[in-house]
Protein backbone atom coordinates (compact mmCIF):
# COMPACT_ATOMS: atom_id res chain seq x y z
CA UNK A 1 0.00 0.00 0.00
CA UNK A 2 3.10 2.52 0.29
CA UNK A 3 3.59 5.50 -1.96
CA UNK A 4 0.58 3.74 -3.87
CA UNK A 5 -0.89 7.30 -5.24
CA UNK A 6 -4.26 7.35 -6.64
CA UNK A 7 -6.01 10.23 -8.54
CA UNK A 8 -4.89 14.02 -6.81
CA UNK A 9 -2.57 12.01 -4.83
CA UNK A 10 -3.15 10.70 -0.50
CA UNK A 11 -4.29 12.38 2.25
CA UNK A 12 -3.66 11.50 5.94
CA UNK A 13 -5.98 12.51 9.03
CA UNK A 14 -5.24 11.82 12.63
CA UNK A 15 -7.09 12.84 15.74
CA UNK A 16 -5.11 13.34 19.00
CA UNK A 17 -5.70 14.04 22.50
CA UNK A 18 -8.56 13.69 24.75
CA UNK A 19 -11.93 12.21 22.94
CA UNK A 20 -14.97 14.52 21.89
CA UNK A 21 -18.07 14.19 20.31
CA UNK A 22 -17.69 15.61 17.15
CA UNK A 23 -14.37 13.99 16.01
CA UNK A 24 -15.93 10.82 13.74
CA UNK A 25 -18.22 13.60 11.87
CA UNK A 26 -14.94 15.71 11.34
CA UNK A 27 -12.94 12.46 9.57
CA UNK A 28 -16.61 11.98 8.02
CA UNK A 29 -16.75 15.06 6.09
CA UNK A 30 -12.47 14.78 5.18
CA UNK A 31 -13.08 11.45 3.93
CA UNK A 32 -16.10 11.97 1.87
CA UNK A 33 -15.09 14.97 0.48
CA UNK A 34 -11.55 13.56 -0.81
CA UNK A 35 -12.41 10.86 -2.01
CA UNK A 36 -15.29 12.53 -4.14
CA UNK A 37 -12.51 14.74 -5.15
CA UNK A 38 -10.43 12.13 -6.51
CA UNK A 39 -7.86 11.85 -3.44
CA UNK A 40 -7.63 8.32 -1.45
CA UNK A 41 -7.30 8.86 2.56
CA UNK A 42 -5.10 7.25 5.16
CA UNK A 43 -6.69 7.08 8.82
CA UNK A 44 -3.69 7.11 11.28
CA UNK A 45 -5.02 5.15 14.11
CA UNK A 46 -3.94 6.68 17.33
CA UNK A 47 -2.71 10.17 16.96
CA UNK A 48 1.06 10.36 16.10
CA UNK A 49 1.20 7.04 17.64
CA UNK A 50 0.54 5.21 14.52
CA UNK A 51 2.98 7.35 12.74
CA UNK A 52 5.51 6.97 15.30
CA UNK A 53 4.59 2.82 15.31
CA UNK A 54 4.64 2.01 11.34
CA UNK A 55 7.27 -0.42 9.99
CA UNK A 56 8.34 0.25 6.73
CA UNK A 57 7.66 -3.05 5.07
CA UNK A 58 5.21 -3.21 2.45
CA UNK A 59 4.67 -6.76 2.98
CA UNK A 60 3.55 -6.35 6.39
CA UNK A 61 -0.02 -6.18 7.73
CA UNK A 62 -0.37 -2.74 9.50
CA UNK A 63 -3.91 -2.10 10.44
CA UNK A 64 -3.02 -1.51 14.18
CA UNK A 65 -1.16 1.34 12.72
CA UNK A 66 -3.22 2.87 9.42
CA UNK A 67 -6.05 1.73 7.02
CA UNK A 68 -7.79 2.84 4.01
CA UNK A 69 -10.98 5.18 4.59
CA UNK A 70 -13.78 4.52 2.60
CA UNK A 71 -17.21 6.30 2.03
CA UNK A 72 -19.10 3.10 3.56
CA UNK A 73 -16.41 3.14 6.70
CA UNK A 74 -16.83 6.35 7.66
CA UNK A 75 -20.36 7.00 7.05
CA UNK A 76 -20.87 3.79 9.92
CA UNK A 77 -19.84 5.90 12.45
CA UNK A 78 -19.85 9.69 11.25
CA UNK A 79 -22.64 10.64 13.40
CA UNK A 80 -21.40 8.81 16.49
CA UNK A 81 -18.92 10.48 19.52
CA UNK A 82 -15.80 9.78 19.90
CA UNK A 83 -13.06 8.91 17.36
CA UNK A 84 -13.06 5.38 15.94
CA UNK A 85 -9.52 5.84 14.62
CA UNK A 86 -8.44 6.03 18.14
CA UNK A 87 -6.36 8.67 20.20
CA UNK A 88 -3.14 8.87 21.97
CA UNK A 89 -1.57 11.73 24.02
CA UNK A 90 1.87 10.67 21.92
CA UNK A 91 4.52 13.20 21.34
CA UNK A 92 7.04 11.85 19.00
CA UNK A 93 9.54 14.80 19.86
CA UNK A 94 9.59 13.60 23.82
CA UNK A 95 8.79 10.13 23.51
CA UNK A 96 10.25 8.20 26.65
CA UNK A 97 12.66 4.88 26.28
CA UNK A 98 9.66 2.99 27.37
CA UNK A 99 7.34 4.09 24.94
CA UNK A 100 9.57 3.64 21.69
CA UNK A 101 8.15 0.94 19.11
CA UNK A 102 9.63 -1.92 19.72
CA UNK A 103 11.50 -2.45 16.20
CA UNK A 104 13.17 0.90 16.87
CA UNK A 105 13.98 0.07 20.58
CA UNK A 106 17.79 -0.49 19.34
CA UNK A 107 17.78 2.74 17.93
CA UNK A 108 16.83 5.14 20.22
CA UNK A 109 17.93 4.11 23.51
CA UNK A 110 17.70 7.66 25.47
CA UNK A 111 15.70 8.10 28.47
CA UNK A 112 14.12 11.09 26.19
CA UNK A 113 13.97 10.70 22.35
CA UNK A 114 12.99 12.30 19.48
CA UNK A 115 11.44 9.97 16.66
CA UNK A 116 10.32 12.93 14.21
CA UNK A 117 12.76 11.40 11.84
CA UNK A 118 10.89 8.21 12.04
CA UNK A 119 7.48 10.40 11.65
CA UNK A 120 9.18 12.09 8.53
CA UNK A 121 10.57 8.87 6.53
CA UNK A 122 6.35 7.05 7.89
CA UNK A 123 4.75 9.81 6.01
CA UNK A 124 7.07 9.59 2.82
CA UNK A 125 6.68 5.59 3.33
CA UNK A 126 2.62 6.06 3.17
CA UNK A 127 2.47 8.52 -0.07
CA UNK A 128 1.17 10.86 2.06
CA UNK A 129 1.09 14.17 0.40
CA UNK A 130 -0.90 16.38 3.50
CA UNK A 131 -1.83 15.91 6.81
CA UNK A 132 -4.82 16.56 8.43
CA UNK A 133 -4.74 16.64 11.94
CA UNK A 134 -7.34 17.12 14.63
CA UNK A 135 -6.85 17.67 18.06
CA UNK A 136 -6.08 20.64 20.73
CA UNK A 137 -3.14 22.77 21.53
CA UNK A 138 -1.04 19.86 22.22
CA UNK A 139 -1.42 17.86 19.43
CA UNK A 140 -1.24 20.51 16.93
CA UNK A 141 1.81 21.98 18.79
CA UNK A 142 3.83 19.06 16.78
CA UNK A 143 1.66 19.69 13.95
CA UNK A 144 3.28 22.99 14.00
CA UNK A 145 6.74 21.28 14.34
CA UNK A 146 6.09 18.96 11.59
CA UNK A 147 5.05 22.22 9.33
CA UNK A 148 8.18 24.09 10.13
CA UNK A 149 10.12 20.88 8.55
CA UNK A 150 7.98 21.13 5.44
CA UNK A 151 4.55 18.71 5.75
CA UNK A 152 2.00 20.10 4.46
CA UNK A 153 -0.49 19.92 7.37
CA UNK A 154 -4.01 21.13 7.38
CA UNK A 155 -5.14 21.43 11.78
CA UNK A 156 -8.45 21.27 12.66
CA UNK A 157 -9.18 22.21 16.64
CA UNK A 158 -10.98 20.24 18.62
CA UNK A 159 -11.28 20.56 22.86
CA UNK A 160 -13.73 20.81 25.33
CA UNK A 161 -11.50 23.19 26.66
CA UNK A 162 -12.09 25.51 23.71
CA UNK A 163 -8.75 26.73 24.67
CA UNK A 164 -6.89 26.68 21.24
CA UNK A 165 -5.49 30.24 19.88
CA UNK A 166 -6.67 31.45 16.05
CA UNK A 167 -10.43 30.07 16.60
CA UNK A 168 -13.53 31.53 18.53
CA UNK A 169 -14.74 27.77 18.51
CA UNK A 170 -13.17 24.19 18.47
CA UNK A 171 -14.84 20.60 17.86
CA UNK A 172 -16.43 19.34 21.58
CA UNK A 173 -16.89 22.55 23.06
CA UNK A 174 -20.53 22.91 22.71
CA UNK A 175 -21.75 19.15 24.00
CA UNK A 176 -19.71 20.28 26.52
CA UNK A 177 -21.53 23.22 27.67
CA UNK A 178 -25.04 21.26 26.78
CA UNK A 179 -23.91 18.23 29.41
CA UNK A 180 -22.87 20.35 31.66
CA UNK A 181 -26.34 22.78 31.85
CA UNK A 182 -28.11 19.23 31.57
CA UNK A 183 -26.17 17.48 34.49
CA UNK A 184 -26.26 21.00 36.96
CA UNK A 185 -29.93 21.55 36.59
CA UNK A 186 -30.58 17.33 37.23
CA UNK A 187 -28.36 17.92 40.04
CA UNK A 188 -30.56 20.55 41.33
CA UNK A 189 -33.06 17.89 42.73
CA UNK A 190 -30.86 16.60 45.38
CA UNK A 191 -29.78 19.44 46.17
CA UNK A 192 -33.37 21.94 46.71
CA UNK A 193 -34.27 18.72 48.36
CA UNK A 194 -31.58 18.53 50.75
CA UNK A 195 -31.35 22.12 51.08
CA UNK A 196 -27.34 22.05 50.26
CA UNK A 197 -24.35 23.28 48.50
CA UNK A 198 -24.00 22.30 44.80
CA UNK A 199 -20.14 22.05 44.13
CA UNK A 200 -19.74 20.74 40.47
CA UNK A 201 -16.00 20.07 39.36
CA UNK A 202 -15.69 20.48 35.43
CA UNK A 203 -13.18 20.33 32.43
CA UNK A 204 -10.51 23.45 31.98
CA UNK A 205 -6.86 22.93 32.77
CA UNK A 206 -5.93 26.81 31.66
CA UNK A 207 -9.25 28.24 30.42
CA UNK A 208 -12.34 28.54 32.56
CA UNK A 209 -14.57 28.87 29.40
CA UNK A 210 -16.62 25.36 30.73
CA UNK A 211 -17.93 26.78 33.87
CA UNK A 212 -17.74 29.97 32.58
CA UNK A 213 -20.58 29.83 29.95
CA UNK A 214 -22.68 27.48 31.67
CA UNK A 215 -22.78 30.23 34.57
CA UNK A 216 -23.73 32.29 31.81
CA UNK A 217 -26.46 29.96 30.57
CA UNK A 218 -28.01 30.31 34.45
CA UNK A 219 -26.75 26.60 35.17
CA UNK A 220 -25.04 27.89 38.51
CA UNK A 221 -24.86 30.76 40.44
CA UNK A 222 -21.02 31.27 40.70
CA UNK A 223 -18.13 29.70 39.38
CA UNK A 224 -14.34 29.89 39.75
CA UNK A 225 -12.05 29.73 37.13
CA UNK A 226 -8.22 29.11 36.12
CA UNK A 227 -7.88 32.98 34.98
CA UNK A 228 -8.57 33.92 39.10
CA UNK A 229 -6.80 32.69 41.99
CA UNK A 230 -10.04 33.21 44.38
CA UNK A 231 -11.05 33.15 48.17
CA UNK A 232 -12.78 30.13 49.43
CA UNK A 233 -14.28 32.64 52.33
CA UNK A 234 -15.76 35.02 49.65
CA UNK A 235 -17.11 32.24 47.47
CA UNK A 236 -18.85 30.72 50.81
CA UNK A 237 -20.20 34.04 51.80
CA UNK A 238 -21.97 34.36 48.41
CA UNK A 239 -22.99 31.08 48.40
CA UNK A 240 -24.51 31.05 51.46
CA UNK A 241 -26.18 34.18 50.51
CA UNK A 242 -27.27 32.57 47.43
CA UNK A 243 -28.80 29.97 49.33
CA UNK A 244 -30.52 32.23 51.43
CA UNK A 245 -32.53 34.17 48.65
CA UNK A 246 -33.56 30.91 46.64
CA UNK A 247 -36.84 29.50 47.87
CA UNK A 248 -35.88 26.08 47.86
CA UNK A 249 -33.08 27.14 49.78
CA UNK A 250 -30.15 25.68 47.72
CA UNK A 251 -26.90 26.91 45.47
CA UNK A 252 -24.68 25.93 42.87
CA UNK A 253 -21.26 26.83 41.89
CA UNK A 254 -18.97 25.37 38.94
CA UNK A 255 -15.59 24.77 39.32
CA UNK A 256 -12.65 24.54 36.82
CA UNK A 257 -10.38 21.62 37.37
CA UNK A 258 -7.60 23.97 36.63
CA UNK A 259 -8.83 26.86 38.93
CA UNK A 260 -7.03 27.62 42.25
CA UNK A 261 -7.40 28.97 45.61
CA UNK A 262 -5.50 32.56 46.01
CA UNK A 263 -2.70 31.31 48.42
CA UNK A 264 -2.44 27.80 46.49
CA UNK A 265 -1.70 26.27 43.61
CA UNK A 266 -3.38 23.50 41.05
CA UNK A 267 -4.49 20.37 42.50
CA UNK A 268 -3.43 17.21 40.70
CA UNK A 269 -5.23 14.05 41.18
CA UNK A 270 -1.49 11.84 40.29
CA UNK A 271 2.11 13.57 40.24
CA UNK A 272 2.92 11.17 36.56
CA UNK A 273 3.26 13.59 33.74
CA UNK A 274 2.15 12.38 30.53
CA UNK A 275 4.72 13.66 27.22
CA UNK A 276 3.24 17.04 26.89
CA UNK A 277 4.87 17.86 30.52
CA UNK A 278 0.85 17.81 31.86
CA UNK A 279 -0.01 15.93 35.12
CA UNK A 280 -3.44 14.53 35.52
CA UNK A 281 -5.71 17.30 37.40
CA UNK A 282 -8.39 16.28 39.43
CA UNK A 283 -9.04 16.63 42.83
CA UNK A 284 -9.85 20.77 43.22
CA UNK A 285 -13.86 20.18 43.59
CA UNK A 286 -13.37 18.06 46.72
CA UNK A 287 -10.83 20.46 48.63
CA UNK A 288 -13.91 23.27 47.94
CA UNK A 289 -16.23 21.62 49.33
CA UNK A 290 -14.53 21.15 52.62
CA UNK A 291 -13.77 24.57 53.07
CA UNK A 292 -17.26 25.84 52.21
CA UNK A 293 -18.78 23.39 54.40
CA UNK A 294 -16.18 24.47 57.24
CA UNK A 295 -16.64 27.91 57.12
CA UNK A 296 -20.61 28.42 56.09
CA UNK A 297 -21.43 28.32 59.71
CA UNK A 298 -19.65 31.85 59.71
CA UNK A 299 -22.36 33.39 57.13
CA UNK A 300 -25.07 31.03 58.34
CA UNK A 301 -25.65 31.99 61.94
CA UNK A 302 -23.33 29.53 63.53
CA UNK A 303 -24.93 26.47 61.70
CA UNK A 304 -22.90 24.77 59.28
CA UNK A 305 -24.28 23.58 55.74
CA UNK A 306 -23.61 20.88 53.99
CA UNK A 307 -22.31 20.47 50.78
CA UNK A 308 -23.04 18.04 47.29
CA UNK A 309 -19.75 17.58 45.68
CA UNK A 310 -19.65 16.16 42.02
CA UNK A 311 -17.14 16.11 39.47
CA UNK A 312 -18.43 15.72 35.73
CA UNK A 313 -15.73 14.56 34.20
CA UNK A 314 -16.09 12.25 31.59
CA UNK A 315 -19.90 12.20 31.08
CA UNK A 316 -19.68 15.59 29.53
CA UNK A 317 -17.00 14.32 26.70
CA UNK A 318 -18.62 10.52 25.79
CA UNK A 319 -21.76 9.90 24.03
CA UNK A 320 -23.32 11.37 20.46
CA UNK A 321 -22.50 14.79 19.20
CA UNK A 322 -24.99 17.83 19.95
CA UNK A 323 -26.39 19.86 16.68
CA UNK A 324 -23.12 22.29 16.54
CA UNK A 325 -20.79 19.29 16.59
CA UNK A 326 -22.52 17.86 14.37
CA UNK A 327 -22.49 21.05 11.99
CA UNK A 328 -18.95 22.69 12.40
CA UNK A 329 -17.05 19.48 11.86
CA UNK A 330 -18.73 18.85 8.50
CA UNK A 331 -17.96 22.44 7.75
CA UNK A 332 -14.30 22.26 9.37
CA UNK A 333 -13.71 19.03 7.06
CA UNK A 334 -14.83 20.91 4.05
CA UNK A 335 -12.16 23.84 4.85
CA UNK A 336 -10.03 21.76 5.19
CA UNK A 337 -10.03 20.04 1.70
CA UNK A 338 -10.72 23.68 0.25
CA UNK A 339 -7.29 24.53 1.80
CA UNK A 340 -5.67 21.66 0.44
CA UNK A 341 -7.26 21.80 -3.44
CA UNK A 342 -5.69 25.05 -3.17
CA UNK A 343 -2.26 24.31 -2.58
CA UNK A 344 -2.43 25.79 1.13
CA UNK A 345 -0.82 24.43 3.77
CA UNK A 346 0.52 25.08 7.85
CA UNK A 347 -3.24 26.46 7.94
CA UNK A 348 -5.66 26.35 11.25
CA UNK A 349 -9.16 26.45 10.15
CA UNK A 350 -11.56 27.99 12.31
CA UNK A 351 -14.43 30.06 13.45
CA UNK A 352 -13.80 33.76 14.28
CA UNK A 353 -16.99 36.35 14.78
CA UNK A 354 -19.32 33.83 13.69
CA UNK A 355 -17.75 33.29 10.34
CA UNK A 356 -15.54 30.76 8.63
CA UNK A 357 -12.15 31.05 8.22
CA UNK A 358 -8.26 29.88 8.37
CA UNK A 359 -5.04 31.20 10.44
CA UNK A 360 -1.43 30.46 10.34
CA UNK A 361 -1.14 27.26 12.12
CA UNK A 362 1.89 29.05 13.87
CA UNK A 363 -1.31 30.64 16.33
CA UNK A 364 -1.38 27.66 18.18
CA UNK A 365 2.10 27.95 19.59
CA UNK A 366 2.27 31.70 20.06
CA UNK A 367 -0.46 32.65 22.18
CA UNK A 368 -2.39 31.40 24.73
CA UNK A 369 -6.42 31.54 24.51
CA UNK A 370 -7.80 32.18 28.06
CA UNK A 371 -10.78 33.90 29.27
CA UNK A 372 -10.49 38.03 29.73
CA UNK A 373 -11.38 38.28 33.25
CA UNK A 374 -11.84 42.09 32.65
CA UNK A 375 -14.21 41.65 29.97
CA UNK A 376 -16.16 38.93 30.82
CA UNK A 377 -15.78 37.79 34.19
CA UNK A 378 -16.73 39.78 38.04
CA UNK A 379 -14.12 38.79 40.02
CA UNK A 380 -15.81 40.16 43.07
CA UNK A 381 -19.45 38.96 42.83
CA UNK A 382 -17.34 35.41 41.05
CA UNK A 383 -19.70 34.85 38.13
CA UNK A 384 -19.77 35.90 34.19
CA UNK A 385 -20.51 39.65 33.29
CA UNK A 386 -24.17 40.33 31.64
CA UNK A 387 -24.17 42.83 29.40
CA UNK A 388 -22.76 44.14 26.36
CA UNK A 389 -23.79 41.35 24.31
CA UNK A 390 -24.00 43.71 20.80
CA UNK A 391 -22.23 42.32 18.01
CA UNK A 392 -20.86 39.10 19.90
CA UNK A 393 -20.61 35.74 18.33
CA UNK A 394 -23.15 32.91 19.16
CA UNK A 395 -20.46 32.02 22.01
CA UNK A 396 -19.76 35.00 23.45
CA UNK A 397 -15.90 34.87 24.26
CA UNK A 398 -13.74 35.18 21.37
CA UNK A 399 -9.97 34.74 20.34
CA UNK A 400 -7.87 37.75 20.44
CA UNK A 401 -5.76 36.98 17.49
Amino acid sequence: MANVKRGKGTIGILTGGGDVPGLNPAIRAVTIRAIREHFQVIGIRRGWKGLTSCVRDKNLNQDECFHILTEEIVNRVGRTGGTFLHTSRTLPSRMPKNEVPEHLQDKYADEINDLTPEVLKNIDFLGIDSLVAVGGDDTLSYAVHLAKMGVKVIAIPKTMDNDVPGTDYCIGFSTCVTRTIEMTHSLRTTAGSHERILVIEVFGRYAGFTALLPTMAGAANRCVIPEYRFRSERLTELLVQDRFTNPSHYSVVLISEGAMFETGEMVFEKEEKDQYGHKKLGGIGDLVSARIRETSARFNRGKKIDVINQRLGYLVRCGNPDAVDSIVPMAFGNLALNLILDHSQGRLVGLRNGRYDDVPIEVVTSVKKVVDIEKYYNCERLRPYYERFESKPLFIMTSDY
